[in-house]
């Protein structure tokens, strides 16, 4: 199954996230499809940036959003 999820990147106590489209069987951080956005929870507000259009298609085709960027991706059209 394809997942949407959210991939770590940054330094220690200091997280920064892509939005990949990856294999549910791979590991968090492993390989992945394609990346469609970013997120950043350390900024001011948190800032998020994800290609609607792409993400969109994932969902189309099949993948499946996790509870965490199913929410983002509600903030992001509200």
């Amino acid at each position: 199954m394809v997942k949407i999820r959210l991939r770590r990147m940054g330094a220690k106590k200091a997280p920064y996230y892509r939005i990949v489209v990856a294999d549910s069987r791979s590991p968090r951080d492993g390989r992945f499809i394609e990346e469609i956005g970013s997120y950043d929870p350390m900024a001011d507000t948190d800032k998020v940036k994800v290609d609607m259009e792409r993400a969109k298609y994932w969902i189309a085709n099949g993948a499946q959003p996790t509870d965490t960027v199913r929410g983002l991706l509600k903030k992001i059209e509200a």
